[in-house]
């Protein structure tokens, strides 16, 4: 390792900002654009970071002291608004570099609190202490006090679960938890351990096995193998931005979950048939649809599957796939389909841009930026489509 100063050009989505040293690219970690910042450089292209010479002007203090120190999150020390403005670029970025697609119109953001947002985090345990990773590390950051991104119950319930750590009846072999909550119910998943967990450390926990989550629109069913959005504000904003004003005959929700998107679908179109690979989750899709008295078809199958035998045409199609993005065969299959209108749902901007560019039949009438993950680098982009 040795050390440098260098002018950082601009955040990069990942969360870091480039620099450039004889002409490599170096990435480096919680810095602003146009800052000169002394780095420690090795052979990696991630350097870490010395100290801030010149700061920018936008720099704030940070809310969280572990800021830097967890891996969490990436921007907390820059202005909300400063935040949604570079994540605009970025996405635009991405779509260029990644898809060669230049998108020249503008994008729409839709934001809510910055702070106290998450209803659902993942938290390590070692040494009878809990907390986050440090960046690209195994190494536990212990959170003592509150995260300032969880949201109140969620908080409360990290405190419950560092209070049990202590107490003989913890299962010591238990390596990570996820904690998921409505702000009411709380639902404990282990997600690694040594051993199988018996049932009586949930009932300790007082955990749900399923959590009623209530939105505006309607109340969802979220057994403990079920997805869900985890920013607790933007819920109902992100559903009302990716649906259509005008509904129609027959649409068609791929990686439906629980039913977020199908719900409302089935308030607008007449025939709804929602795919779902997970079998949690589908049968909390079907108990969902059944309980608002909408007809939604369930097809518990693989996207992939489901689009090779599909010969109709729907007349709408919702995709809101995983960070891998639709993929080749998916992408093909909607080619082969054509429905006139098509709204992807993405959480990785590089992987919307591969998918975009296979879909060449299809412009953008619309993108929207929703920051589902404030302080983070992670976006959400909504890509409205409309057959050329």
């Amino acid at each position: 390792m040795s050390q440098h100063d260098v002018s950082i050009d601009k955040w990069v989505y990942g969360g870091e900002g480039l620099a450039r040293i004889n002409g490599r690219v170096v990435l480096v970690p919680s810095v602003l654009p146009s800052e000169t910042v002394r780095i420690d450089f090795g052979k990696d292209v991630h350097a870490s970071l010395v100290e801030v010479l010149t700061p920018a002007a936008e720099r704030v203090t940070p809310p969280c002291p572990l800021f830097t120190i967890c891996g969490g999150c990436h921007y907390q020390h820059a202005p909300y608004e400063y935040q949604l403005a570079r994540k605009v670029e970025i996405l635009r970025e991405q779509l260029q570099r990644v898809g060669k697609i230049k998108f020249e119109g503008e994008i729409d953001v839709i934001s809510g609190p910055p702070l106290g947002y998450r209803n659902r985090a993942q938290f390590h345990i070692a040494e009878g202490k809990i907390g986050y990773l440090a960046a690209r590390s195994h190494e536990l950051v212990p959170v003592e006090g509150e995260c300032p991104v969880s949201s109140p119950r969620l908080n409360q319930a990290l405190a419950e679960m560092r209070a049990r750590l202590g107490d003989p009846r913890f299962p010591r072999f238990v390596q990570a938890v996820e904690i998921f909550t409505n702000e009411t119910d709380v639902q404990i998943n282990v997600i690694e351990s040594e051993h199988a967990v018996a049932r009586r450390f949930y009932e300790w926990c007082e955990s749900k096995q399923a959590i009623d989550y209530q939105t505006s629109f309607g109340s969802f069913r979220v057994s403990s193998k079920s997805f869900f959005q985890v920013n607790r504000f933007l819920v109902e904003r992100l559903v009302e931005a990716a649906l259509p004003e005008q509904g129609g005959e027959s649409a068609l929700d791929l990686y439906a979950g629980v039913g977020l998107f199908a719900l409302q679908m089935g308030g607008r179109f007449r025939s709804v048939t929602a795919v779902e690979t997970g079998s949690s989750a589908a049968h909390d899709l079907e108990f969902n649809s059944s309980r608002a008295e909408l007809a939604v078809k369930v097809e518990q199958a693989r996207v992939e599957d489901y689009l090779e035998r599909l010969q109709v045409t729907p007349e709408f199609v919702l995709a809101d796939p995983p960070r891998a993005g639709l993929g080749k065969d998916v992408v093909g299959h909607l080619q082969r389909l054509a429905p006139p209108r098509l709204t992807i749902v993405s959480c990785d901007p590089a992987t919307l841009a591969r998918d975009l560019a296979g879909l060449s039949s299809y412009e953008i009438e619309s993108l929207t930026m929703v920051d589902l993950f404030p302080q983070t680098y992670h976006l959400e982009t909504i890509a409205r489509l409309r057959r050329r």
